[in-house]
């Protein structure tokens, strides 16, 4: 491990990118601590020891309404405005026609979700503040005020995220996740810690080992699933090409099994957001009462929600990236098969079946990651001061970014970090 490093640190191209996405990290960081003009923390604290759904989605897309700074939207509008994106694209014939442009239709496509990201951002924004009622006894200018800053947060860590992407290592939107999920995760850490500890029993120490316990399995399920694929074979037959022997090679398609990742986690959480959102602007409505009252991150009805939507974001999501006929036609164009497959529809169907139930296991995994913590709780008692789903995120990012270092450096025959 420290002979990579070093030997990737000897990469100029490569420490520079490392440099890059570290600044880029710290100045998002320090921006965190800049705090909002206006806002009363009082009602904000209490609110959020009331609604526990809150605490949950910070704690999931590495966002920080407790401090209510200029970042604590974090790029939780991004995220809701790519879903509308997506949705729209696939809803609306034009918009389906630009994305299929190329680059310069992403592009575009591209710019529209940043102008959609501002809005939203403002939105959510002004709906959060009034529902906390964060705004104390500001009025209109106040809450105007907090709500354009707080959109101008949201802009700015987008663009220290596609500059993360463009610049740096990893993917910038999904760093500055992770940087905020492992902040949240420390500092709920250090405040469970202490807690346990403020009147220590026997029990404390039981709860505590059955923590970190929990923890541990968790951590070696994530990295084992992540790793794991489902391999279908292919064999291609041999050609002459002039006086040249092509092909007679054997190879496999990959299919991960959990190939959607952290997204239908993602996608989920913000679509959970959206009633509260919209419900903010109506407190008095019984519609929020209700919502309010009822709704948590603890309650059977929340998590079973919660559940069915990430199994629906994860079919969704691999019917976006993954085309069977396309694999099949490809397979075909370079002259081989899948052994005891015949070519063409069969080939198409057989592909499409493996790919469903692999589909199948990712989406039953990730709903029963998303929703263990809330399980360990009703059964045994024991509160863990992390999400599975927060910690599947952070190692997703953290092996995904690891991958594509592990890339670059391949291409400079050295030794990377997987073996």
């Amino acid at each position: 491990m420290r002979e990579t490093l070093r030997n990737a640190w000897k990469i100029t191209e490569i420490r520079k990118k490392i440099l890059y996405t570290l600044m880029m990290l710290l100045i998002f960081r320090l921006l965190c601590f800049i705090p909002t003009p206006g806002v009363n923390t009082e009602h904000i604290q209490s609110f959020l020891d009331r609604y526990s759904l809150l605490q949950f989605m910070q704690s999931m897309t590495g966002s920080n309404l407790s401090q209510y700074n200029i970042m604590a939207m974090g790029i939780t509008p991004y995220i809701n405005s790519s879903i509308i994106m997506q949705l729209l694209c696939v809803a609306i014939p034009k918009l389906e026609e630009m994305q299929k442009e190329g680059e310069e239709g992403q592009k575009k496509i591209a710019q529209i979700t940043r102008y959609v990201t501002v809005i939203l951002g403002f939105v959510q924004a002004v709906a959060l503040t009034v529902s906390m009622k964060a705004n104390g006894t500001h009025g209109f200018l106040g809450l105007m005020t907090i709500g354009f800053c707080l959109a101008a947060g949201t802009a700015m860590a987008m663009w220290i995220g596609e500059r993360i992407t463009e610049n740096g290592i990893g993917n910038g939107i999904s760093m500055l996740i992770f940087a905020g999920i492992v902040s949240n995760l420390v500092t709920g850490l250090t405040n469970y810690i202490g807690s346990l500890f403020t009147a220590f029993e026997v029990r404390t120490l039981v709860q505590l080992l059955a923590s970190v316990i929990v923890f541990l399995i968790l951590l070696v399920g994530i990295v084992f699933v992540d790793l794991a694929e489902r391999r279908i074979p292919v064999q291609y037959s041999k050609r002459m090409v002039g006086r040249r022997m092509y092909g007679g090679q054997s190879t496999h398609i990959p299919l991960k099994l959990n190939a959607s990742g952290v997204l239908p986690l993602i996608f989920a959480s913000s679509i959970m957001q959206f009633p509260g959102t919209i419900l903010a602007f109506f407190s008095n409505s019984n519609a929020a009462t209700w919502w309010n009252s009822h709704i948590s991150a603890q309650t059977w009805h929340y998590q079973l929600v919660f559940g069915l939507l990430i199994f629906a974001f994860t079919f969704f999501y691999t019917s976006i990236t993954f085309n069977p006929i396309e694999i099949s036609k490809n397979i075909q164009n370079n002259g081989g098969m899948i052994p005891g497959i015949r070519q063409g529809k069969p080939t198409v169907d057989f592909i499409k079946r493996i790919s469903t139930r692999v589909t199948t296991f990712g989406a039953i995994y990730l709903a029963v990651l998303a929703i263990i913590p809330s399980i360990i709780y009703a059964i045994a008692g024991v509160y863990l001061p992390f999400t599975a789903s927060s910690l599947l995120i952070a190692v997703s990012v953290a092996m995904e970014t690891v991958r594509q270092l592990e890339s670059q450096m391949l291409m400079r025959h050295y030794k990377g970090f997987l073996k």
